[in-house]
């Protein structure tokens, strides 16, 4: 077991995660009835344009102010600065928040029902088992000041 005093210990990057998610929506959409989500071609673009765009937002606005501080962006490294403002002031996982838009945006792009529900479970993984780690490394390292950030921002939104 990993020390959460040096590292969250997440074994699975997060982003793989989306994307096996997506993938198998997308591939039970292959195999099974030709459902749709019933918007026309131009909206379907359209929301999937501002669904990645928003997602790709948040992502980079996030590692940016994650790199500024100089702390990992990844969740497999350890934690050297605690991060309250920018996009962290409204969640405290902005990133994940950031992958789960643009996850969204690619399932709306592909017109694929099965893999917009999936996104559910998908986020349930995360939540259960990726982000208790990161909020173990972030309690040990930070102590006090980590627990006051999370009883004033919420884990999502």
């Amino acid at each position: 077991m990993t020390d959460p005093r040096t590292s969250p210990g997440v074994k699975f990057p997060p982003p793989l995660i989306f994307l096996l998610f997506l993938l198998a929506g997308w591939g039970i959409e292959q195999v099974g009835p030709d459902f749709t989500l019933g918007l026309t071609e131009g909206l379907r673009r359209g929301l999937a344009i501002v669904l990645i765009v928003m997602g790709l937002g948040f992502d980079g606005l996030a590692a940016g102010q994650m790199r500024r501080h100089q702390t990992a962006v990844e969740p497999w490294k350890g934690a050297s600065n605690l991060l309250t403002g920018g996009l962290f002031a409204y969640t405290r996982n902005p990133i994940y928040l950031g992958f789960a838009l643009t996850y969204l945006g690619f399932a709306v792009a592909m017109d694929a029902p099965v893999a917009v529900g999936l996104v559910v479970p998908c986020l349930i993984v995360i939540d259960r088992f990726v982000i208790p780690r990161e909020e173990a490394h972030l309690a040990a390292v930070f102590g006090a000041a980590y627990e006051a950030y999370r009883q004033k921002v919420r884990r999502w939104i």
